[in-house]
């Protein structure tokens, strides 16, 4: 990565030290659903995906635009790290998280590789994906909700990194989490636990799939007093 793109992602990054404490991960609810286990993004081939679309339409849906700071939640491989990384501009950032150590540096080699400057990647936690304070528009969460092992964790985190305005957006299957997928009413429930408001949800064109988006909607709760949805 150049002097010039470092600049900017890593003095966020540092920033990280300056979220509020961190609460204890027994103080959330665990999820009252399967979780899925975690596997491979590479389903098929780039070009196989690309010819479905579904990148051009989801960032289309979330309003991704030159010089906007995203976070890829789950990156995995990368597949939608690169064409975030091109549609968001010198003048934008990508920040790609993965909880699998051998996944995070696979993709820090292709992000070198490709040498995308304006992208960095780094190593979260199943609870935390450890994103800096007030820094990002967008938020995603690409076919990987249904493995998030602690949710309401997860999505209270979540809401530090968020601009004022900003959006999580959420691309999932419309089936049980035990069958790798979410249905679209647990979903928003577990959202709205957080203090989340659903702004849009639609099917994406593989029929399966649906497009969710989510903006803060209330104060953010207790941990304690987080009350898990039923599946």
């Amino acid at each position: 990565m150049s002097s010039k793109g470092r600049a900017g992602l890593g003095l966020a990054l540092a920033l990280a030290a300056c979220r509020a404490p961190p609460q204890p991960a027994d103080d959330f609810p665990r999820p009252d659903r399967p979780v899925a286990s975690i596997v491979s993004d590479s389903f098929s081939t780039e070009d196989a995906r690309d010819r479905l679309g579904e990148a051009e339409e989801v960032m289309a849906l979330a309003g991704i635009e030159p010089g906007m700071w995203i976070a890829d939640i789950g990156a995995g491989e990368g597949y939608y790290t690169i064409r975030l990384a091109r549609a968001v501009g010198e003048k934008g950032r990508v920040l790609a998280e993965d909880i699998v150590p051998e996944t995070r540096d696979r993709l820090a080699m292709r992000v070198q590789r490709e040498s995308l400057d304006n992208v960095a990647v780094r190593l979260g936690k199943p609870d935390d994906a450890m994103l800096p304070a007030n820094s990002f528009d967008r938020i995603l969460m690409v076919h990987m909700y249904h493995e998030v092992q602690s949710p309401y964790a997860l999505l209270w985190r979540l809401r530090e990194g968020l601009k004022e305005g900003g959006e999580i957006v959420v691309v999932d299957a419309d089936r049980p989490t035990n069958r790798h997928g979410v249905p679209p009413k647990l979903l928003e429930c577990e959202f709205k636990a957080v203090g989340f408001q659903m702004i849009r949800m639609q099917r994406i064109t593989d029929g399966e799939s649906y497009f969710a988006s989510f903006r803060i909607g209330g104060p953010r709760p207790a941990p304690a007093s987080i009350k898990a949805c039923k599946a």
